[in-house]
């Protein structure tokens, strides 16, 4: 029989970086900053901290995971190493692919809204183009995928930064104003839209999760993975926290949550200049973040389909582009069904509170193997019982916390 192609292991740790950066700042700020200014007003920004703190144990979970099993379809394999039950691994790898999905589905729409602001096309067309055109991109190759995910990510950057910076520039007080988006201590009314908003914000967040699932393409990943899920979520928290501050505190919010393309409205305000150059950055952003989850999603296939839980035909590498192309394919189909056929205010709850989900199982499951393995293998990454502990209470609080306020 003929040896089996491998993945290759050519990612370094500014790629994977760009590559966390990417999905997150896609996924998020681009996407849904009108949304949360529409449940949280001027607090949207509180929203988005909360949020990261959330994600910050989780962080710490998945850092240290990754570094004791770098395999891909990581989540299932965690749960693996936990429980020992297969149709618990093969249940966690199925949520975090349809999660990775819907993700990308509701970035797509997003996008959508973008394009449409460019070029007069059926939202339709928009759609198919989009996703047909990122699923090609995901299916040539991950070098070549996370270098497009690399350059479109510093121009996401970018696009943000200038928004800063404009912002600063159109109100020098905005720094003695950042205490508006912060509600009095007392303003339960205000803290449980903050509560029930971050959910939505949470959304924001989601990419470093997606970085485990490339640790098998990852150089050095013991040392390069929990690096850059750490810099990926500090990153994108910084950066969150400005845009949605200077959004709120810029614009009337009636405008700023109905409108499509929120981030082409702020510049538009903080410069009175043409909207299109960051309409073109947030379009990429967006394109960018399905790529990602795309690559991301596959892998989790071919990883499933490599440990023997689903048909091994999903592991198959093509020769050529060194990927799994049938696995690609799949996820491409089912991410172009979705953004055709549903809302993206459903996609997105959707989307948190399968991670969620997987979060609480994966923080349980470090929890389970720091119990039984009381002495921590040399040379990898590790944290505290407490920050496992911390993630699975803040996940559960925010699974099922919106249900009572």
């Amino acid at each position: 029989m003929a040896e089996q192609p491998a993945l290759l292991r050519v990612i370094s740790l500014p790629l994977l970086v760009l590559y966390g950066l990417g999905v997150t700042i896609g996924a998020g700020i681009y996407v849904l900053v009108g949304e949360t200014a529409a449940q949280a007003g001027m607090f949207a920004p509180m929203s988005f901290v909360l949020a990261a703190i959330v994600m910050a144990f989780s962080a710490g979970t998945f850092a240290e995971l990754s570094s004791r099993y770098p395999q891909s379809a990581g989540e299932a394999i965690y749960v693996e190493q936990a429980f020992r039950r297969n149709w618990l691994t093969l249940l966690t790898g199925g949520v975090v692919i349809l999660s990775a999905i819907v993700a990308a589905a509701t970035i797509t729409l997003g996008g959508a809204g973008y394009v449409s602001a460019l070029i007069d096309l059926p939202n339709t067309v928009i759609i198919l183009i989009i996703v047909l055109l990122m699923g090609a991109i995901a299916a040539w190759g991950v070098q070549q995928s996370v270098m497009f995910a690399a350059v479109f990510t510093v121009l996401e950057i970018l696009g943000l930064l200038v928004i800063i910076i404009a912002g600063f520039y159109a109100q020098p007080d905005i720094l003695t104003r950042l205490p508006e988006v912060i509600p009095d201590f007392g303003d339960g009314a205000a803290y449980g839209a903050i509560f029930a908003t971050s959910i939505i914000a949470f959304f924001a967040f989601i990419g470093f999760d997606d970085l485990v699932n490339l640790v098998e393409e990852t150089k050095n990943p013991a040392r390069n993975m929990p690096l850059a899920i750490m810099i990926t979520l500090v990153v994108a928290g910084g950066l969150y926290f400005a845009v949605v501050s200077i959004a709120v505190l810029s614009l009337p919010l009636s405008e700023l949550a109905e409108s499509k393309a929120p981030i082409g409205l702020l510049f538009e305000n903080l410069t009175g200049a043409s909207p299109v150059t960051i309409t073109l950055i947030a379009v990429v952003a967006t394109l960018n973040g399905i790529v990602i989850q795309i690559v991301m999603a596959a892998r989790v296939l071919y990883g499933l389909g490599k440990q023997g839980s689903i048909p091994a035909f999903f592991a198959k590498i093509n020769v050529k582009t060194k990927t799994p192309v049938l696995s690609t394919t799949l996820i491409t189909g089912i991410i172009l069904v979705l953004a055709l056929f549903f809302p993206i205010g459903s996609l997105a709850q959707t989307t948190t509170r399968l991670i969620l989900l997987v979060f609480a199982l994966i923080n349980l499951s470090l929890i389970v193997i720091k119990i039984r393995q009381t002495q921590a293998p040399s040379g990898i990454y590790t944290v505290r019982i407490w920050v496992p502990a911390g993630g699975l209470l803040t996940c559960l609080i925010m699974l099922v916390g919106p249900y009572f306020v």
